[in-house]
């Protein structure tokens, strides 16, 4: 064999495959309309082997999306033996595990390490990084989630400050700022934990925060941490508040939860950028049936006639709230998920330009 021919073989060795994500290999967010807005399949939004990339403002769902991701793995025949690592750098994440996101993610639910049983989380850039790597290196696959991306410092951010302080105390001053260079260590460090995440088909969720744009450009909001951070993404997901939910209690108007506005800004599995609109109750999370009811009542497969929906494909009428007791009563949860799967597609199908395919 020449080296020309050697060369080729090596190159078709690399070459990955083009084929669609496999249905069992995807994760699924909790939601079927983000599944959708995500993938195109209602199975999933999330895929193994693969680094997603959550954005919102605060209070906005971020943290509860993700470990709503848990508890639907928890559940997955094919996410058995997978290590659930929960990376709490901010420590804002103060909800009964165990009671919303179920027994078996509590039972399951690991720090990136621990010190005399004493949970260690990440507080730099670097130790997040190194985080990582010990699980990859271990060998078992895993979804490890970092809540957030704006909670860690970094070494040079600390060893900054620690002249600053040092120099104060001294009634001295010095130069420099305590720029943090995040942006840089993403950059390099991200592009080598991708081919980790493939070979143990294991999945990094990173959640960071929005920040008001107080420059120039049309963004009211950004974030930090760099480009790197969009770049490896398979999804790139930002959540805002669009409302609150409110209910009269004891003659009252209280707050129950709130409407989360999704939005799907990067997309390497179908390239469409969608917007989805989840109930999000603070005594219960994320309401799939309800988003689904009202997706279909939005897009007017189901009839609304004052307050009652007509909902022919389950032979019932009635209120959302008794539709949704209905659905949830008789099982039909998945049905109800396969039905507005195809009415999704039914759309997206309509919006396809029709061309005679060049290259069949």
């Amino acid at each position: 064999m020449n080296e020309e021919e050697e060369m080729k073989k090596i190159l078709s060795n690399k070459k990955e495959s083009t084929q669609p994500v496999k249905e069992t290999d995807l994760l699924s967010t909790g939601s079927t309309l983000l599944n959708l807005a995500c993938t195109g399949n209602a199975a999933g939004g999330f895929a193994k082997g693969k680094y997603h990339f959550l954005v919102g403002d605060s209070a906005s769902g971020k943290t509860w999306l993700s470990l709503t991701c848990l508890a639907e793995a928890a559940i997955n025949p094919n996410f058995d033996g997978y290590r659930f690592i929960y990376d709490n750098a901010e420590d804002g994440a103060l909800m009964d595990i165990g009671r919303f996101f179920g027994d078996k993610v509590q039972e399951r639910l690991e720090s990136p390490a621990y010190e005399k049983d004493v949970p260690i989380y990440s507080t730099t850039i670097e130790e997040f990084y190194y985080h990582v790597d010990d699980a990859a290196k271990d060998g078992t696959p895993f979804i490890y989630i970092l809540d957030s991306m704006d909670s860690l410092s970094s070494a040079a951010e600390q060893d900054k400050f620690n002249e600053m302080k040092e120099a104060s105390r001294k009634g001295k001053t010095t130069t420099g700022t305590f720029g943090d260079g995040k942006a840089k260590k993403n950059s390099s460090n991200l592009r080598k934990l991708m081919p980790a995440l493939r070979k143990t088909n294991s999945i990094l969720i990173i959640i960071n925060q929005t920040r008001d744009n107080l420059g120039f450009g049309f963004e009211k909001k950004i974030r930090s941490g760099g480009h790197a951070l969009r770049f490896y993404a398979t999804l790139e997901i930002w959540s805002s508040i669009k409302g609150k939910m409110k209910k009269t209690i004891r003659g009252k108007e209280r707050e129950i939860g709130i409407t989360t506005k999704v939005q799907v800004k990067k997309n390497r599995f179908t390239g469409r950028l969608r917007v989805v609109e989840l109930p999000l109750y603070h005594s219960f999370g994320i309401d799939d049936v309800g988003s689904c009811v009202d997706y279909l009542v939005s897009e007017k497969h189901w009839t609304k006639s004052k307050n009652t929906i007509n909902a022919d494909d389950l032979d019932f009428s009635g209120t959302r709230e008794k539709l949704i007791k209905h659905i949830q009563e008789t099982n039909a949860e998945d049905k109800v998920s396969k039905i507005v799967d195809d009415v999704w597609n039914q759309i997206e199908n309509e919006c396809s330009v029709d061309r005679k395919s060049r290259y069949s």
